[in-house]
């Protein structure tokens, strides 16, 4: 929240600037936004998937946290992640899970 309050006191300090104009064709600029945002929001297939219960009840406080259903943080995740504004730092995502890792130590 602190960023988001921030960005807003700079766009607010840049107008007061005088650093902003109207756009040429404001009609225009509108309607292709509005069209951009629309496709973009669009949501047109349904999934269903499997997690544990601990994962669900994780995305369920987060989402509590901001407000908002814990199914639209999911697409939310799941879209920064695919158009790449999500990326893990802390671990590499596997394939494996731990029951599949137990074994291949035991085999190994």
């Amino acid at each position: 929240m602190n960023g988001e309050r921030l960005l807003e006191q700079e766009i607010l300090a840049a107008f007061e600037r005088g650093e902003w104009s109207p756009a040429r064709n404001q009609k225009g600029e509108i309607a292709r936004f509005r069209a951009a945002a629309a496709a973009t929001l669009l949501k047109n297939k349904r999934v269903n998937i499997r997690i544990s219960s601990r994962d669900l009840e994780g995305l369920q406080a987060k989402a509590a946290e901001e407000g908002v259903p814990y199914q639209t943080l999911m697409a939310s995740v799941l879209h920064k992640f695919v158009s790449g504004r999500l990326v893990e730092t802390q671990r590499r995502i596997t394939t494996r899970s731990p029951r599949t890792r137990a074994k291949a130590a035991r085999a190994g």
